[in-house]
């Protein structure tokens, strides 16, 4: 695989479907990831971004940006800080830059609606990868959905 692929916000029914589909492989299939908790309320109302391959079009990888109130619950009830979650990127498309190039489009896209930080729950083997794009972590480990996670934050 290439590491040429585009990122871009989901437009339409068909791109929300490839958001999902890629995270059902990610989190159902790979992680163990009740199918049942893996999509929520949220995502009806969610910026959903995809990452797909230039030439075929193939989903590669997705996230999603929460704001307003769907990201008090998420953010600590801080005021402009949206919430960057669901971060999935195919097995044969990491290390291609694929997931840093999603974070940034959320980040843009939290930009766009006036926000002033972007928070996360990373998963603790994706510390450092968040690290190195400029997050910071903040209080205690803590599980979700079985699997160990610390809270982030950037401010844009």
């Amino acid at each position: 695989m290439t590491a040429a692929h585009v990122v871009r916000v989901a437009e339409g029914p068909a791109d929300r479907e490839s958001c999902f589909a890629v995270r059902k492989q990610v989190f159902v299939t790979e992680q163990g990831v009740p199918e049942d908790i893996e999509y929520d309320a949220h995502d009806a109302d969610a910026v959903h971004v995809l990452a797909l391959r230039v030439g075929d079009g193939e989903p590669l990888g997705t996230g999603r940006l929460l704001h307003g109130a769907a990201a008090l619950d998420k953010t600590g009830g801080a005021p402009g800080v949206g919430s960057l979650g669901r971060l999935a990127v195919l097995k044969a498309a990491r290390g291609l830059g694929v997931g840093a190039g999603l974070v940034r489009a959320i980040e843009d896209a939290a930009r766009a609606r006036g926000l002033t930080a972007v928070d996360l729950h990373a998963q603790i083997h994706a510390l450092g990868f968040y690290q190195r794009l400029g997050y910071e972590a903040y209080g205690p480990e803590f599980p979700d959905a079985g699997i160990p996670h610390r809270a982030m934050r950037r401010a844009l």
